[in-house]
């Protein structure tokens, strides 16, 4: 544990230690504010709904920003294998460094509750599905950074690293979307689908009812690209 510990540490403070962290976090609260309070005074009505909706979307270019250096930069850098050489696991570097970007995303969205509070006093929100949707967002959003730290381990280049995190998730996110499983004429193969994709999960919980199933869901889908990471890591050992 304190091993992890000490690489949540060193990761989290190397997001401030450049501009980079407050401009992802400014630019972030610009664009998603931008966008929903242009939408909310149209529709005049004291939801969040038109703000989850967005987040999908939004997380799928930010998160893949956010994880692109992780690893890519370790190795453009000669350092991972400095790190590699700590008296330490693997898997508590790769979980010390996914608490780090978990931690980071987490502060950005504590961040967005001045909308939250806007809106209660522009009406009378529902904050069940509030509520239920920001947890949705948590697990979404660690979902997507398993994803993108796993790609990160892959390559040396940041650019690459963003562009193959943004198709992966953009995969895992619209495979079970009606878009795709409309053409499809098995129902087998369109519940496993269905149940596959990263949004329809979120979506369910910002019904403001936290299913079980889908903390599973999410669960091992960060478990699954975090083995994938620690496999990733390993391999290199032995080239």
């Amino acid at each position: 544990m304190q091993n992890i510990l000490a690489i949540f540490k060193k990761e989290f403070r190397a997001y401030f230690l450049s501009p980079i962290a407050y401009v992802y976090i400014t630019v972030y609260l610009v664009v998603t504010n931008f966008l929903f309070f242009q939408g909310f005074f149209l529709i005049n009505q004291a939801d969040m709904r038109g703000y989850f909706g967005l987040l999908p979307w939004v997380f799928l270019f930010f998160i893949p920003a956010v994880t692109m250096r992780t690893w890519a930069e370790e190795k453009k850098l000669k350092t991972m294998e400095l790190l590699l050489t700590w008296p330490v696991k693997d898997v508590d570097v790769v979980i010390g460094k996914f608490l780090a970007s978990f931690a980071f995303l987490g502060i950005i969205i504590v961040l967005s509750v001045t909308i939250p509070i806007t809106i209660a006093f522009l009406g009378n929100p529902d904050l069940g599905p509030i509520i239920g949707s920001y947890v949705g967002a948590l697990l979404m959003g660690a979902a997507y950074i398993s994803i993108g730290l796993w790609v990160s381990s892959l390559t040396e280049n940041q650019i690459v690293a963003f562009i193959l995190g943004v198709v992966v998730t953009f995969v895992l996110f619209i495979i079970g979307s009606p878009f795709v499983t409309m053409a499809i004429n098995q129902p087998l193969l369109v519940s496993v689908l269905t149940y596959l994709g990263l949004g329809n999960h979120f979506e369910s919980i910002g019904r403001g009812v936290v299913d079980s199933r889908d903390i599973v869901y999410y669960f091992s889908v960060i478990g699954f690209f975090l083995f994938l990471n620690v496999r990733s890591i390993e391999s290199r050992k032995w080239e």
